[in-house]
């Protein structure tokens, strides 16, 4: 039988919005919500049973066993260093890039929850296929989040700092770039009155053709066939939006490059 936690979460952006909902479907307690701004820890706390919000990183005397630090990279390791916990407690980050360390220095019961997965507020995500990346300086640290990942995913894997940076890294070209992709499509289409809704079939022919027999194999288009008569239209159509024009020749030059 599945053990139930009481949780802290720090943060209420994207990943904490999706995490604190997830777990207390999963049958856990979201204790407390912390966020810079009270109001969107309160935004978040709606959606919850029930939940202390506060903008103090004073959590000494949480009732959380699990605190889940899901803040930006940018400020981890001055919340990490500002942050009061509990003695017992276990303290895990959710960043894909960040290593231990940014916790472990100042936390020694630390480790790491990463759901590798994009997360937008307000747009529902399914995390029971989406992985979970666990690691901990701790055995028994380690065990407690791979408790906790197998309650709301049946993908939970030990992956070490090194090769989680690669999965992000891995991670940005695969959904951040390709979206950024899909908006300038978007772009273009709407400058000309034309409905994105048209691309709907090609997009997920494209993504489920990658996902079936690889990327590599499933590569289409001017640039993998060598066709530069169609390259140097599309360029010239480009000619009045350079961002994009630049975009377009790169990517092309790579691929012709790469199926030469």
């Amino acid at each position: 039988m599945s053990k139930f936690y009481k949780l802290a979460i720090v943060g209420a952006g994207n990943v904490g919005w999706h995490l604190a909902r997830a777990l207390e479907d999963a049958g856990h307690c979201i204790t407390d919500i912390y966020s810079r701004r009270i109001s969107t820890a309160r935004e978040l706390a709606q959606r919850l049973y029930d939940t202390n919000v506060t903008s103090s990183l004073d959590l000494s005397h949480s009732e959380a066993e699990i605190f889940l630090v899901a803040v930006s990279d940018d400020v981890l390791e001055e919340v990490s260093a500002s942050l009061k916990i509990p003695p017992y407690a276990i303290i895990a980050h959710t960043s894909g890039t960040k290593s231990l360390e940014a916790l472990s220095d100042y936390h020694e019961n630390s480790g790491i929850f990463y759901p590798l997965q994009t997360f937008t507020k307000g747009i529902p995500v399914d995390l029971k296929g989406v992985p979970i990346c666990i690691e901990a300086l701790l055995h028994s640290t380690e065990k407690v989040l791979h408790s906790l990942g197998h309650s709301i995913s049946k993908e939970v894997y030990t992956v070490y700092s090194a090769d989680r940076k690669v999965l992000h890294v891995a991670a940005v070209f695969a959904g951040n770039f390709s979206n950024y992709m899909l908006a300038i499509a978007q772009d273009i289409l709407e400058e000309h009155d034309i409905d994105f809704g048209l691309l709907d079939a090609l997009i997920v022919e494209t993504v489920n053709k990658a996902l079936d027999i690889g990327p590599a194999k499933s590569q289409t288009g001017p640039a993998q066939r060598g066709d530069n008569r169609t390259i140097q239209n599309h360029l010239k159509f480009l000619r009045d939006e350079p961002k994009f024009r630049k975009i377009y020749k790169l990517l092309s030059d790579q691929l012709k490059e790469n199926y030469s």
